[in-house]
């Protein structure tokens, strides 16, 4: 053996094969973001903006619901400010169930490999 051979580390019998198996999966994981391709900056911010028209959309069309009924349907209270208030809450909950669905797509590519 020479000074520039590099010599791999030994690994305990039995351990083999869980070490290839984490050397595939990563192997894999790599593969299939190659193929994806790279999402960048733009891929990112166009999430975020997804997730603000989710939450924005609902809101406005509570508050725009609640300004109709004031005129119409004048009460003790402010049907602006309630279904303003209703809208961003539903808004708040499509977010957070799209953020959700999403890891949970994410956590099971990861353990299919």
């Amino acid at each position: 053996m020479s000074d520039n051979e590099i010599v791999p580390p030994s690994i305990a019998p039995g351990k083999e094969d869980l070490f290839a198996g984490q050397i595939g999966a990563k192997a894999a994981r790599k593969q299939r973001a190659l193929r994806a391709g790279d999402q960048g900056v733009w891929f990112g911010l166009g999430m975020s903006g997804l997730i603000g028209w989710s939450v924005a959309v609902p809101t406005v069309l509570g508050a725009a619901l609640g300004v109709w009924l004031d005129d119409r349907h004048p009460q003790k209270f402010s049907w602006t400010l309630t279904l303003l208030f209703a809208g961003l809450i539903i808004g708040c909950f499509n977010a957070w169930h799209w953020v959700a669905q999403q890891d949970a797509s994410m956590r099971e590519e990861n353990t299919d490999e």
